[in-house]
């Protein structure tokens, strides 16, 4: 459906003035209306939307200012472009700060006017635009997108509303694939911050100098290689929302400035003799146990308490099964709308329940991709048991959980604990046999595939 043409106001006294110009604008392909007084204009305004004003700015009864007001009321980001005298070129300065879009002075040329006009309907377009992102953004990272009725998660989502507004700094821990990132943009997008940066750093994978200089800047010739001015991810996250993934792989150096950053609200770049004032929320996460790494010497203990104002821990999803159905629904249907010439369309119970028996080592990330790759090559409408991978397939419950209550013979105990270390390590046989301190040959009975094979 091709997109209607602008709707324009014209005002003028001198209706054939306004007139004029109308007829100019239809013959560019604007959709435009004349009216004599700045009266009738306030009726056409409450009667019908317009998506700009242009009009006269001294008029009896109701002036060109006046009626800026009340479109501003009725519509704060519509543009207006007031004529006037180059006698009254101050009250028309006044209508800028007023709210105005631009004045031009009489006389003007039809296309100065149009030129005007397009430039001020493209900034609504634009604005109008990035307000629908930052709102479709700020839903699709909000805490109602983390899934899970389990009460772990429950209790996840409860911390993240009421500290989302908080200026102090949080701190997110979990294991790798818990979705410690997915809790960051949630903190964010839940604040008031949400319509400032959101800004991401993996403090793994940068060497200390480019980590360094990525969070801070730095200035032209501080080092070989900076050929210009860097304000750095401080600076662009500024009034909004840092987040340090994996922060305790940073450097004690690093540690140190970091530190600094936190207590003064300031920062200076690599190179620079001045500091400069920054607003930034800093969200942190790491998967390690922060006080064990403390005492490793390998975290600085004052910035952990910096940092640990407040903490959300993320269960690991063996400790929150009830939620397995819920999430791997979730991703089938992300997977479908991503291959939508795939013939999969839903999980079989006896799937589901391999998938519930499972312990998944790479948490909630690891559940994702096995979705995704089930769903790209699945032959058929359901997901069977065989369709999953082999460590899914052969995973046992729990050893203490599988047998409560039950007696059962040692070779089925050595089995099942052997099928649920294997589903430990991903389905690795020669990492299981090292962790278990047994051969491959033996890890291979007690999984019962040495008397399948017809002995060893």
């Amino acid at each position: 459906m091709p997109e209607r043409p602008a709707r324009v106001l014209v005002v003028d006294d001198n209706l054939e003035m306004a007139r004029t110009l109308a007829e100019g604008l239809v013959d560019r392909g604007y959709e435009a209306t004349a009216v004599g007084s700045g009266k009738q204009a306030l009726a056409e305004l409450g009667a019908d939307g317009f998506d700009a004003i242009v009009t006269d700015l001294r008029m009896p009864n109701v002036d060109g200012l006046e009626l800026l007001a009340a479109s501003r009321k009725l519509d704060p980001d519509r543009p207006v472009i007031v004529m006037t005298a180059y006698s009254a070129v101050d009250t028309a300065v006044e209508s800028i700060r007023q709210g105005a879009y631009h004045y031009l002075t009489k006389p003007f040329k039809q296309d100065e006017l149009a030129i005007f006009l397009g430039r001020a309907l493209e900034g609504r377009r634009l604005r109008r635009e990035a307000t629908v992102l930052k709102t479709a953004l700020r839903a699709q990272f909000s805490t109602a997108n983390i899934l899970g009725s389990s009460e772990g998660m429950k209790a996840v989502r409860e911390r993240i509303r009421r500290v989302a507004d908080a200026p102090a700094p949080v701190i997110v821990l979990g294991e790798t694939g818990t979705g410690k990132g997915l809790v960051a943009r949630a903190l964010h997008a839940d604040s008031r911050r949400a319509g400032a940066a959101f800004v991401s750093v993996n403090c793994a994978a940068l060497p200390e100098p480019l980590l360094e200089s990525e969070l801070f800047g730095h200035v032209k010739g501080a080092f070989t290689g900076a050929a210009a001015d860097r304000p750095g991810l401080f600076a662009e996250a500024d009034g909004g929302t840092l987040f340090l993934d994996e922060i305790a792989e940073m450097t004690p150096a690093l540690q140190a400035k970091l530190l600094h950053v936190l207590e003064s609200g300031t920062v200076r770049p690599v190179g620079a003799t001045k500091e400069k004032a920054v607003d930034v929320r800093i969200i942190a996460a790491t998967h390690r146990d922060l006080p064990e790494t403390v005492r490793a010497g390998k975290f600085r203990e004052d910035l952990m308490y910096r940092l640990d104002v407040v903490s959300i821990v993320l269960p690991p999803l063996r400790d929150r099964a009830d939620d397995i159905a819920e999430l791997s629904g979730h991703f089938l249907d992300q997977a479908r709308a991503r291959y939508p010439e795939s013939p999969v369309q839903r999980l079989s119970p006896a799937a589901l329940a391999a998938l519930g028996r499972y312990r998944w080592p790479g948490n909630v990330r690891e559940l994702a991709h096995t979705i995704e790759k089930v769903t790209l090559l699945g032959p058929n409408a359901e997901v069977a048991v065989d369709d999953l991978p082999e460590a899914v397939k052969r995973a046992e419950p729990a050893p203490g959980l599988a047998f409560a209550g039950e007696i059962i013979p040692l070779r089925e105990l050595e089995r099942r604990y052997a099928a649920w270390a294997l589903a430990q390590t991903g389905g690795h046989r020669g990492k299981t046999a090292e962790k278990l301190g047994v051969d491959p040959k033996t890890l291979r009975k007690w999984l019962g595939e040495a008397d399948r094979d017809g002995g060893d």
